[in-house]
């Protein structure tokens, strides 16, 4: 598939899809589940929060779409949207279309923070914290042993990464090894499977501001990540401090995918197969790879978590689903060797 070139009528085209299509897969979410709200419906309840609506809905209809399936449906596109995105601009710093968000080791530190949260009986908020903290941590014990080492600034921080996830892997199986086999076990090994089951408002505060910020960062500098990708002389020779820059897209990827994880558990392929897909319709460019991204791993979160939430009788963990979807389709365009990068 060609990109489309910058300017040109196709690119115009994309992008309006690349806009309306979040929007439309909102409008299915919100009226798809196990009690089902028809589009008029739930397009009054809506209505009804902005001017006044005489009600013709069942105050059940009302709980179920704004307190259950519209915190959810805004946490899944902030999720799937950011680590997509973040994704996108690792694989770019990194010049490597196997690296994800989760290269620097802040899965393990996050997962490693949230079983420690579950084994103290830290509670929701704690384990989230705890969660975050540790997920930061992690990155930044890679991003200073990458500051050790005088070799290539890309290899060694990804080689860091390596270290310090193996490591924070360990701490997790030692405290799963210790963990109560009957009460806290169960409880970590679920949450590390990832779902947004037990989203709330509270929880989708709390990330909201953190991942909307490290968006923003990524795509302020978007341009200049072109650079990078074309290796530290060559940016350095076109004027990007890729020391100050490399820092800038490693904390705000860390920033996203460290809320991300804290609320929703392990979610694994998502910020590696979205980009490929991203990169094979609008080209390497990072100023349209990183919007297309966003757009595109919002849209296969919502969907993945729509068929989490309603493809059997008991909830499927979004990690599952991710890897059983994602695996197959990498798979695929690896074979047919369209993974788009340049």
């Amino acid at each position: 598939m060609t990109p489309p070139s910058s300017g040109s009528g196709t690119s115009r085209l994309w992008t309006l899809v690349l806009v309306l299509l979040p929007l439309a897969c909102c409008a299915v979410s919100l009226i798809h589940g196990r009690y089902p709200v028809a589009p008029t419906t739930a397009v009054k309840i809506l209505l009804a929060q902005i001017v006044p609506i005489e009600p013709d809905w069942t105050p059940i209809m009302q709980t179920v779409l704004l307190q259950v399936r519209l915190p959810r449906i805004a946490a899944a596109l902030l999720i799937g949207g950011g680590l997509a995105i973040s994704g996108a601009s690792f694989q770019s710093l990194f010049r490597n279309p196997l690296v994800s968000p989760f290269i620097l080791g802040v899965a393990s530190g996050a997962g490693f923070g949230a079983a420690l949260g579950i084994l103290l009986s830290a509670g929701a908020f704690g384990v989230q914290m705890l969660a975050f903290a540790f997920g930061g941590v992690a990155v930044l014990l890679s991003y200073g042993m990458g500051r050790v080492y005088k070799a290539a600034p890309a290899l060694v921080l990804v080689l860091s990464g390596v270290i310090v996830g193996a490591f924070f892997s360990s701490l997790l199986s030692l405290l799963k090894y210790v963990a109560d086999p009957y009460d806290k076990l169960p409880v970590i090994v679920y949450w590390l499977m990832g779902s947004l089951a037990t989203m709330t408002k509270a929880k989708l505060y709390s990330i909201f501001l953190p991942i909307l910020a490290g968006i923003a960062a990524l795509l302020s500098v978007r341009w200049r990540i072109n650079a990078l990708s074309l290796g530290d002389d060559e940016a350095k020779a076109l004027g990007v401090e890729t020391g100050r820059l490399r820092l800038l897209v490693v904390a705000a990827a860390t920033v996203i995918t460290a809320a991300a994880v804290s609320v929703s558990g392990i979610i694994g392929w998502v910020g590696l197969v979205i980009p490929h897909l991203a990169r094979m319709l609008v080209g390497p460019n990072a100023a349209r790879l990183l919007p297309a991204s966003l757009s595109l791993g919002a849209c296969y979160m919502l969907l993945i978590d729509d068929a989490a939430r309603s493809a059997v009788s008991t909830e499927i963990p979004l990690g599952i689903l991710t890897g059983v979807i994602g695996a197959p389709i990498f798979a695929l365009l690896l074979r047919k060797g369209r993974l788009g990068w340049a």
